[in-house]
C-alpha cells in the first residue's frame, strides 16, 4: 500500500510513539494531581508546552492546549468574537477557509455577528488589498488560513498580518496544514492566534494547540476546572500533547531535509500526469504551493470513483478535504477559484508526507493512465451526479 493521503492525517512517527509510551505506561498520573506521578506528568506537560512555543516563536504561556485544529479554530473565532463583542461585531475570513472556519463563522453569524467572506483568485491566492478594503471601524478579527487543504495554496501570511495589525484588529490563520512544511514564526507574520493540530505532521490524533498572543482576550467555549489557565477545561491529554510536542520537534528539525524532497516528488507527480493525461488541469498555485500537495481535476471523470479503483491498485489518495470527501457535493474551494461543478468533482488530492519516495511517485504514475482510462470508460456509460 502507498500511502498519499497525508493532508488527512499522518502516520505516528515512531519517535513520537516512543516518547508517549512512557506516559500511558509509566507516569501515567493527572497533571493535575498532588502526588509524585502528577508531579512528573505536571513537568513534562511544562516542557512540551515550552517545546511548541519555541518552535514557532511564542512563549509557553501563550499556548493553549486543546483537541485538535477544529477545536483550535472554534475557540480562536468564537472565544474572540464574545470575548471582544462590546468593540464590534465584523470578521473577515476568505471563502476557501476550512469548515472548522466557514461553520463557525455561519455560527457567529446566527449570533449577530458579521461575516465578510473574500474571494480567491484562480490560483486560490488571497488579495492583500482585499483585506485592507474589507476592514472597517467594527472589524474586531481576520481569519486567513496559512495554506489550503485542498489545493495546497501557501498565503501571503506576514504581509496579511501586517495591514491586519496596522489597522490593530486581532489576526488568526488556521495553521493545521502549513507545520513542518512552512516556516512560521509568530512574531515576525504578525499573527496573534494560530491554530495547530498534532496528526497533520506525524504526532498523534485528538491533540492540537492555540497560540494566543499575550494581551489577547479569549471566552472560553468549554467550562469545568479551569485547566490551560481557564482556557479549556479538561484533564489534559498528557501522552497526546507529550508526541505533539515531539512531533513538531522534529518535523521543524528536518526541514531542511524533508521540504526540498518532498517537493521534488510533488514536481515529478505534477509533470508526469500533466504530460500523460487529457483533460486534466492543476489546481492551486504552480509554485507557491505546499511541498507535499497535488491536487488535479480530470475531464470527464468522477473524482471518488478515481479514488475507489486507484485504492484497488494500492494508492490511498482522496477528493479533497477527509471532513467532507464522502459528499457528492463539489468542493467549495475549487468552486470558489473558477470551476464548474463537473469540473469539481473530477479533482484528485495525492498528499505526501516525509516518509514518501520517489519510487512510490514512480509506481502511481506507471499505474495512472490505465487507472484513468478505466475510470473514464465506466463514468461515460454509468455517469454519476449532474454535468452541469
Amino acid at each position: 500500500m502507498t500511502y498519499f493521503d497525508n493532508s488527512a492525517t499522518t502516520r505516528v512517527d515512531p519517535r513520537v510513539r516512543e516518547v508517549m509510551d512512557r506516559y500511558h505506561d509509566e507516569s501515567y498520573g493527572n497533571a493535575g494531581s498532588m502526588h509524585w506521578m502528577g508531579i512528573q506528568a505536571g513537568k513534562a506537560l511544562d516542557e512540551a508546552r515550552a517545546s511548541v512555543a519555541r518552535s514557532i516563536g511564542a512563549s509557553p504561556r501563550e499556548i493553549v492546549f486543546t483537541s485538535g485544529g477544529t477545536e483550535s479554530d472554534n475557540l480562536a473565532l468564537q472565544g474572540f468574537a464574545f470575548a471582544n463583542r462590546g468593540k464590534g461585531d465584523h470578521i473577515v475570513t476568505t471563502a476557501i477557509e476550512h469548515h472548522a472556519i466557514l461553520n463557525t463563522c455561519e455560527f457567529l453569524e446566527s449570533q449577530g455577528f458579521r461575516v465578510t467572506y473574500l474571494p480567491v483568485d484562480k490560483d486560490g491566492s488571497v488579495s492583500v488589498d482585499d483585506v485592507q478594503r474589507a476592514m472597517s471601524e467594527r472589524t474586531i478579527l481576520v481569519s486567513v488560513m496559512a495554506a489550503n487543504n485542498e489545493i495546497g495554496t501557501v498565503q501571503n501570511i506576514r504581509e496579511i498580518g501586517g495591514v491586519v495589525r496596522e489597522r490593530k484588529v486581532a489576526f488568526h490563520t488556521d495553521a493545521v496544514q502549513s507545520l513542518c512544511k512552512v516556516p512560521i514564526d509568530v512574531g515576525r507574520d504578525n499573527i496573534d492566534l494560530l491554530s495547530i493540530s498534532g496528526h497533520k505532521f506525524h504526532g498523534p490524533k485528538g491533540v492540537g494547540a492555540l497560540f494566543v498572543r499575550k494581551g489577547i482576550t479569549l471566552r472560553p467555549i468549554f467550562y469545568g476546572g479551569g485547566h490551560e489557565r481557564g482556557m479549556r477545561s479538561s484533564t489534559e491529554n498528557v501522552p497526546g500533547i507529550i508526541g505533539m510536542a515531539k512531533a513538531l520537534e522534529l518535523g521543524i528539525a528536518e526541514m531542511d531535509e524533508s521540504v526540498p524532497r518532498m517537493a521534488s516528488i510533488r514536481d515529478r507527480i505534477i509533470e508526469g500526469v500533466l504530460s500523460s493525461a487529457e483533460g486534466c488541469r492543476l489546481n492551486g498555485h504552480r509554485t507557491a504551493r505546499l511541498c507535499n500537495n497535488v491536487n488535479f481535476s480530470f475531464e470527464g471523470v468522477e473524482g471518488q470513483a478515481l479514488v475507489l479503483v486507484l485504492s484497488s491498485e494500492g494508492f490511498m489518495t482522496s477528493t479533497g478535504s477527509a471532513c467532507s470527501s464522502k459528499s457528492l457535493e463539489p468542493s467549495h474551494v475549487l468552486k470558489a477559484i473558477g470551476l464548474a461543478n463537473h469540473q469539481a468533482r473530477g479533482s484528485l488530492r495525492i498528499s505526501l508526507s516525509k516518509f514518501s519516495t520517489m519510487d512510490e511517485a514512480k509506481a502511481f504514475l506507471d499505474v495512472m493512465p490505465d487507472v484513468l482510462g478505466k475510470v473514464r470508460f465506466f463514468s461515460a456509460q454509468t455517469p454519476l451526479g449532474s454535468r452541469s
